[in-house]
């Protein structure tokens, strides 16, 4: 029963947060314009808003690439992916923290072969396990929430963000890059 307790303290939390950024109109406040103009008023601190707006974002299920696109197109290719690199890692890290406060290894707990077998290859190979899921889903916030409830070590779930997200966000740097100047949308240095 406990088990449910902390799943419905993480599903209330973000339903929760959702809620408030939908209803009050914020939602609406985060777009590829907004991020940019973030970096355009000032960099320190648009830095710093853009790693906090990703981790925010993360968690009431933005995805990503708005926060990347916007990068590029402020910062150019090597800086505009440099900050998403390192704001994704800090996204993951928070949204990783907050979930296993609520929940801890919610997920872990519940029943079935099928869920045994997963966490059997999950603890086999944990960093191995995130660094895949990782290339493949880069910053999905679903992803985030479920290794955080799977009871995968900290440093794994670290270790696996920090080698999984390199060559995923590098993909994406490239196709915004391209087809912003296709688009001919101005870019820095460029």
């Amino acid at each position: 029963m406990h088990r449910y307790i902390r799943l419905a303290a993480v599903v209330l939390f973000m339903a929760g947060l959702w809620a408030v950024f939908e209803f009050s109109g914020l939602r609406s406040q985060f777009s590829v314009q907004a991020v940019h103009d973030s970096f355009e008023q000032h960099l320190i601190t648009g830095l710093l808003a853009f790693a906090g707006l990703f981790a925010l974002g993360n968690l009431v299920q933005i995805p990503g690439w708005i926060f990347l696109a916007a990068a590029v197109l402020a910062l150019g290719r090597l800086w505009g992916g440099l900050a998403t690199y390192l704001a994704a890692c800090a996204s993951c890290c928070t949204t990783f923290a907050i979930v296993r406060l609520l929940g801890a290894d919610a997920l872990r707990q519940l029943p079935g072969r099928w869920s045994a077998r997963l966490f059997a290859r999950l603890d086999a190979h944990p960093l191995q396990s995130v660094l895949v899921l990782r290339l493949l889903f880069q910053t999905v916030p679903a992803l985030n929430v479920a290794l955080a409830l799977s009871g995968v070590r900290f440093r794994h779930y670290l270790a696996g963000t920090l080698l999984g997200l390199p060559l995923p966000i590098l993909v994406y740097v490239l196709f915004f890059d391209s087809l912003a100047r296709a688009l001919h949308w101005p870019l820095p240095g460029g």
